[in-house]
């Protein structure tokens, strides 16, 4: 078991503080080889990056990363019958998924053909009437707009019945996913996903998005190769990144390798403000900074969402394809607005679940249902609930004796193959995902049976993982140390997320000067080390937690205060800002 941090054994939010790396040694040789500040030298070695792979780590390209397309299984067949479509003026439709990965998806796929001059038809399902993934309906509904050819993004690799209703009523489909998959392929002209069995590409950490972008580079070779652009001009992929990168991040994929070189370029073209949608998003939103992870993922994302979750499940794909700068505003102001609805919706469900979720606290999968749910949030609940009670969990909503559930998971426990498993036994309607989060429908009357066979399922892994919750720490830092200089630093290891952890820090015997409650439950703070430095600091949604308590009773007294430190940027000023995640008595 790795050491514990300030030897914190349970901390005031119950946590283990955990030393993230345990051999100081590597991190030692990693800033000598490498000439890093120590600190920066230790969240590498952490993520076991070593001096030979430091160099693409921290200049990731897509010159160096990007595969040949055709690497991943599928991928040639596809090509060759979009380019002939491309060729011949084919209407093509597209179905893609109403999450933002398939509202990027989506999104490329239009302005790709928009592009080449070809007609193309979209359909994003409405997740309380048609549920996830194509459904023959819809497939049809899109043949009779002129798409005899569909592509569909994000979605499709198990839906083995509306694909082979579609094939039967002569409807071509090509399968662009990234969702677990089973031995056995759905009837499709071609189905690329870099998580096919059959697939060794290596790719399979890939958001759908960077799926279709993978298809997009590839189709446009092939159509470069039959001299198609011999009298019009070739598309620019790399303008279309920002989608690859909102993508990417909101999918909560790792942010290793190819992910991290599409995301990091991708910021680049949000940054240039090319996509009129994204811009006035980043304007309602009042985004003033060069746009980053964060921005991404709990700014930009969550508005994007908010369309499929409470309403209409093509606004993200019309705010990420329109020209129109008027149309955008309107779109943007509109999602927004949906976001503060999903919000109050969002809180309302989760006090709810969280009171179900106590009875299951010991179980090895926590699953909670009411027919009284809103299923656009569940996949937030579900996240809250996973985060309560270091369990994986399932959210479902009830309605007509049918639920459809959300499940999100921890590290080294794989809910997409437990899903794909109950499905295959019969237990399930539908169902599907990856191993951090999935989806199910269930009919009510099996919901128990359901439960239990996931908790047996998954009871393995999760009794190989801690009891008690832990907080990975990076180092430990006096409050004069926590610096623009050290943040300078630290945002070259960025983009953060799943498979490259934001780092987290100690601030070690900070001193609570001020501590108050603002907004609706956050509670803001000035912290003060032993050298008279000031520290910014923040800890959110934590009135009324332990962790609140501690900090607004805590004036005048010391604590080791664990978190995230952020640039403060205001008025042209910056300044280094500790989001505050757990706190510990100092000694």
């Amino acid at each position: 078991m790795a050491a514990t941090t300030l030897g914190v054994e349970r901390s005031i939010g119950g946590r283990r503080w955990r030393n993230r790396l345990d051999d100081d040694r590597l991190a030692l040789a990693l800033a000598q080889r490498l000439d890093l500040p120590e600190i920066v030298a230790r969240v590498l070695a952490a993520r076991g990056i070593d001096a030979d792979r430091a160099g693409d780590f921290l200049n990731p390209t897509l010159r160096a990363l990007l595969p040949d397309p055709s690497v991943m299984a599928g991928m040639d067949e596809a090509v060759a019958r979009l380019a002939d479509a491309v060729v011949a003026g084919e209407t093509i439709g597209i179905f893609g998924d109403y999450d933002v990965d398939g509202a990027t998806s989506s999104a490329l796929l239009v302005r790709f053909f928009g592009a080449l001059g070809v007609p193309a038809v979209v359909h994003i399902p409405d997740r309380q009437k048609e549920g996830y993934g194509p459904n023959a309906p819809a497939l049809l509904a899109l043949r009779e707009r002129g798409a005899r050819l569909v592509v569909t993004v994000d979605c499709g690799i198990s839906a083995f019945e509306p694909l082979r209703l579609a094939h039967e009523a002569g409807i071509e489909v090509i399968v662009f996913d990234h969702h677990t998959a089973e031995a056995a392929l759905p009837a499709a002209r071609a189905v690329v996903n870099p998580n096919r069995l059959d697939d060794s590409s290596g790719l399979g950490q890939l958001a759908a998005v960077g799926v279709t972008f993978m298809a997009v580079v590839a189709l446009n070779r092939e159509l470069r190769r039959r001299g198609h652009y011999a009298t019009r001009a070739e598309p620019q992929l790399m303008a279309w990144l920002d989608l690859v990168a909102l993508g990417t991040i909101c999918d909560s994929v790792p942010l290793t390798g190819l992910n991290r070189a599409l995301a990091l370029q991708g910021f680049k073209a949000m940054a240039s403000r090319g996509n009129r949608g994204l811009a006035a998003l980043a304007d309602i939103a009042r985004i003033t900074e060069a746009p980053g992870a964060y921005h991404a993922g709990f700014i930009l994302g969550p508005r994007i969402n908010a369309g499929g979750r409470v309403a209409e499940p093509d606004l993200g794909v019309r705010l990420l394809t329109t020209e129109d700068g008027d149309v955008a505003t309107g779109l943007a102001l509109r999602l927004d607005a949906l976001n503060i609805e999903r919000q109050t919706i969002e809180k309302g469900v989760l006090e709810a679940a969280l009171r179900q979720a106590e009875a299951q606290a010991d179980a090895s999968c926590i699953v909670v249902a009411d027919p009284g749910w809103h299923p656009g949030v569940i996949g937030i609940v579900a996240s809250r609930v996973v985060e309560r009670f270091n369990r994986p969990a399932f959210v479902v909503a009830l309605a007509g004796g049918i639920g459809k559930g959300s499940g999100r998971s921890l590290a080294g426990v794989d809910l997409g193959a437990a899903v794909t498993a109950a499905r295959q036994a019969g237990l399930l309607v539908n169902g599907g995902g990856h191993p951090m989060a999935a989806g199910i429908t269930v009919e009510e009357g099996r919901l128990a049976e359901v439960a239990a066979f996931l908790c047996e399922r998954l009871a393995r892994a999760v009794s190989e993982r801690p009891v008690l919750p832990e907080l990975g720490i990076d180092g430990s830092l006096a409050v004069g140390a926590a610096n623009v200089a050290l943040l300078s630093a630290i945002e070259r290891l960025g983009p953060f997320g799943v498979g490259n952890a934001e780092p987290r820090f100690v601030v070690s015997g900070a001193r609570v000067v001020r501590a108050d409650v603002v907004g609706a439950d956050h509670v803001r703070c000035i912290l003060a080390g032993g050298d008279g430095a000031r520290l910014k600091a923040i800890a959110f949604r934590a009135a009324g937690e332990p962790l609140g308590q501690a900090l607004t009773a805590g004036t005048g007294r010391e604590l080791h205060l664990a978190g995230k430190l952020r640039m403060d940027r205001w008025q042209g000023a910056e300044r280094a800002q500790l989001i505050i995640e757990d706190a510990a008595p100092a000694q």
